[in-house]
């Protein structure tokens, strides 16, 4: 769903069960650069399954971010979770222009949207002339309930953005991609089939690209939230100092055995299970490489073990890894905080030159 247009930078806005990330790029030559970002705690239950469950809180965490990265640009771009979103490819004669596929799609909406057309926000793109038949076109169809996207779009205005567009998890993470393929060798054949894991607060979700394309999605209702509150309890910390902790160390001798392996075992084995459903599922191109995203995929030893466990080459994500950075920012934090600025760096990518 667009609002505006615009060459300027674009900021994007990942709001997740822990945190509010904001990432500002803008166009340089072939690629981007980063003109600020920046990362706020939220308190628990302020967010629950990607859905924004005290507003006020969320729109305080996001108002310092805003203050914190103080972006040249106020356009920002959020997302839906891909839970909220129908995603549908309709085949439509070859001859429709924009309005009239518009209003093809409105008048054949019971067909398409399980919810009222009244209810309903939806976009469309063309994605060309359909294989089979010439006279007729591919063409995408996204839509949602129009209270999730004033839910999200409320969000930013109140905290001094203006929405530019609000877009589906699922194709930011596809956007992103674009950037995760350079840290991998090149791919030939099936090679390019990648498995990126996206390790969470509270959930994991397990997905396949081929082709840049994610073609199977599993989620898994664990993340690093269970690390951190096994910490915090064990060892009477803080919340903020057992998340330090976990990424840092610096923990009592038993922390290997008794905390982190047990922890670090049932990842790797639900990352298993998500591969291995994913064969069940009929799926023929074998997944040979894996990238691991997220706020807790840094915890020390999961790239390891789960390369170990699967026999894939593993490497961390960092989306931001061949872009320019504006001289303002602490380089050093922002490549600690890469790995979970994914969604955020795919919603920011959408700026235009």
């Amino acid at each position: 769903m667009r609002f505006k247009a615009s060459g300027r930078g674009l900021i994007g806005v990942d709001i997740t069960s822990a945190t509010v990330k904001l990432i500002e790029l803008k166009r340089a030559g072939a690629g981007f650069q980063v003109d600020s970002y920046a990362v706020r705690p939220l308190r628990e239950g302020a967010v629950i399954e990607r859905r924004i469950r005290d507003m006020g809180e969320v729109v305080d965490a996001l108002s310092r971010a805003v203050q914190h990265a103080r972006p040249n640009s106020r356009l920002a771009s959020v997302a839906v979770p891909p839970s909220a979103a129908i995603t549908k490819t309709l085949t439509l004669p070859a001859s429709l222009n924009d309005e009239e596929i518009e209003a093809r799609i409105q008048l054949d909406s019971d067909k398409h949207i399980p919810f009222p057309f009244s209810e309903v926000a939806f976009d469309f793109q063309r994605l060309g002339l359909n294989g089979r038949y010439g006279d007729q076109q591919d063409v995408l169809l996204v839509a949602c309930r129009q209270q999730d996207v004033s839910q999200l779009t409320d969000a930013l205005l109140q905290a001094g953005l203006t929405p530019a567009a609000v877009d589906v998890e699922t194709f930011a993470m596809e956007r992103a991609f674009t950037e995760l393929r350079h840290q991998l060798p090149p791919a030939t054949g099936d090679e390019d089939c990648v498995a990126l894991v996206d390790v969470g607060a509270t959930m994991n979700a397990f997905h396949v690209l081929r082709e840049g394309r994610i073609v199977y999605s599993r989620d898994t209702v664990f993340g690093g939230r269970q690390l951190t509150d096994e910490i915090r309890n064990r060892y009477g910390l803080s919340l903020e100092e057992a998340g330090l902790a976990k990424k840092r160390g610096g923990l009592p001798e038993d922390y290997q055995r008794s905390v982190l392996d047990p922890f670090l075992d049932t990842l790797v084995q639900q990352v298993g299970r998500s591969l291995q459903l994913y064969y069940t599922a009929g799926r023929k191109h074998e997944v040979r490489r894996m990238i691991i995203a997220g706020g807790s995929s840094v915890i020390p030893g999961l790239a390891e073990r789960l390369a170990e466990e699967s026999g894939m080459e593993v490497v961390i994500a960092n989306p931001l890894q061949r872009m320019k950075v504006n001289t303002r920012i602490d380089v050093q934090t922002l490549a600690g905080d890469s790995p979970a600025m994914l969604t955020a760096c795919g919603l920011a990518m959408r700026s235009r030159p």
